[in-house]
């Protein structure tokens, strides 16, 4: 009942939001921010913010493409600040929007541009990208040209409207995914084959059993996404934006693979995360105590799986191969796109000048090549762009993947060659709740107690999760 009245509430505050803005857009007449008849100001010093995740080294990045940006642009100053981490970042956006300090721009997931908007906090940007009006002082117009648009890597591009109203809200800057990495050298030892398929891996795991007794196979760092996978993989439902958000997980058929999960956990195939204490990849890189074979993880954290990542002399134990995650149906491949997108947000006191200056810049990050390809090597996270491959510094780098000392190269590039599998999950006020809960959810039925049954611990597990979500 209380989701039900909470679904009422979000649709009738859309439909208001939706009635007040009729007849008042160039574009599109639910769209929030109207492009000002006069455009943007290059005479007006404009004053922009900047919160980012970025370390000391991005930054750097960062530093110089705001310089190349001030050549066009000399009148917007940008000041930029790291939050720290993801969940850092969210709860210091969602207070300061309390407090309406806000800042212009932001670093996001789309878990928590869903909460910054139930302030309707983040600008939409569907007017600015269809915006054909050119900015003074340069032959830019101020929207997207259609070769613009097109040079995006779709999936990536669609990530901006998956808030359940066809509305746009933010622009990707740079993605990961996650990937399968495995020891080569142990694999073409033991004449093992790279799984593609989860049956395929759960044979692979047996044999590397039988090899060494006292490993883990595979290790898999983050347990939410394995769960939100295998429903995308399987079509058999997450949630939905539909209705002001619906969480569709609690059904036989995901309660049958997490059975089938457990199944394979007590037989030691696998661990994770939470259930070893820290990153699988310690692991992975482990080769005097208990290891795993194999690893799926961040293809953003690919400088953690070099075999050489706890030696003293910088020698290689063995070289590391990287390949998709494993699939359930080869015709419906999917893999989890996650990394950061920028979004703009307003509050009372920001102008209109403000956000157009905030988009010129995320403009400027989001297709600007030469941005694209430098933070992709410097990050080990994937350009958005698919002209990026087209830069003759960053073909030449990827040219050099291996599994030794250009593994993040190597990553990178299976991570590119990947970019038609990928997916992002729905986003609505209580989506990351959700993701939270299918995590734990998975952690409770893989190692908890059954004195009523397994099948009691996944529906009592199932369900706790659907009423955390609800409440």
């Amino acid at each position: 009942m209380r989701k039900k009245i909470l679904a009422l509430v979000m649709a009738f505050a859309m439909l208001l939001s939706m009635l007040s803005l009729a007849g008042c857009q160039s574009n599109n007449s639910k769209n929030a921010f109207v492009v000002p008849e006069e455009g943007f100001n290059p005479d007006e010093q404009v004053s922009i913010t900047f919160t980012h995740t970025m370390g000391a080294k991005l930054q750097g990045v960062l530093d110089t493409y705001i310089e190349e940006f001030n050549k066009i642009y000399p009148n917007i100053e940008i000041t930029h600040q790291s939050a720290g981490g993801w969940s850092d970042i969210n709860g210091q956006i969602n207070t300061e929007i309390a407090g309406g300090n806000q800042p212009n721009i932001a670093y996001c997931y789309p878990d928590h541009v869903a909460m910054y908007n139930i302030a309707k906090s983040v600008v939409t940007l569907d007017n600015l990208i269809a915006s054909e009006q050119v900015v003074p002082g340069t032959n830019e117009v101020l929207g997207l040209t259609a070769e613009q648009k097109d040079d995006f890597i779709k999936s990536y591009y669609d990530e901006g409207i998956v808030y359940g109203d066809d509305l746009m809200y933010t622009m990707p800057l740079n993605k990961s995914t996650e990937v399968l990495y495995y020891d080569k050298t142990f694999f073409e030892k033991n004449g093992l084959k790279v799984p593609t398929t989860w049956d395929e891996l759960w044979d692979t795991c047996d044999k590397i059993l039988k090899i060494d007794p006292n490993c883990y196979p595979l290790g898999y760092d983050a347990e939410d996404n394995w769960f939100i996978t295998l429903c995308e993989q399987m079509k058999t439902g997450f949630t939905s934006a539909e209705n002001g958000g619906e969480y569709l997980f609690n059904n036989d058929a995901n309660k049958a693979f997490v059975k089938e999960l457990r199944e394979y956990y007590q037989k030691g195939y696998f661990t994770t995360q939470e259930l070893y204490g820290s990153y699988t990849s310690n692991l992975f890189v482990e080769t005097t105590d208990t290891r795993c074979y194999m690893c799926v993880g961040s293809s953003g954290g690919a400088s953690y799986q070099m075999s050489n990542n706890d030696t003293t002399d910088g020698s290689f134990a063995f070289e590391v191969g990287v390949a998709p995650i494993p699939q359930y149906d080869a015709n419906n491949r999917k893999t989890i796109s996650q990394g950061p997108s920028l979004c703009i947000l307003k509050g009372s006191k920001t102008t209109d000048q403000q956000v157009l200056a905030s988009w010129l810049f995320v403009k400027f990050l989001c297709t600007n090549v030469d941005f694209q390809a430098e933070f992709s090597m410097a990050s080990g996270y994937m350009p958005v762009l698919k002209s990026v491959t087209e830069n003759e510094a960053y073909a030449a780098w990827l040219a050099k993947g291996n599994g030794y000392e250009y593994l993040v190269a190597k990553c990178v590039q299976v991570g590119i060659d990947g970019r038609d599998d990928y997916f992002v999950s729905p986003a609505f006020n209580g989506s990351s709740k959700a993701r939270e809960q299918a995590g734990a959810l998975l952690l409770k039925c893989l190692s908890g107690e059954t004195p009523n049954g397994v099948d009691a611990l996944i529906n009592e597990s199932f369900q706790e999760a659907i009423d955390e979500c609800e409440y």
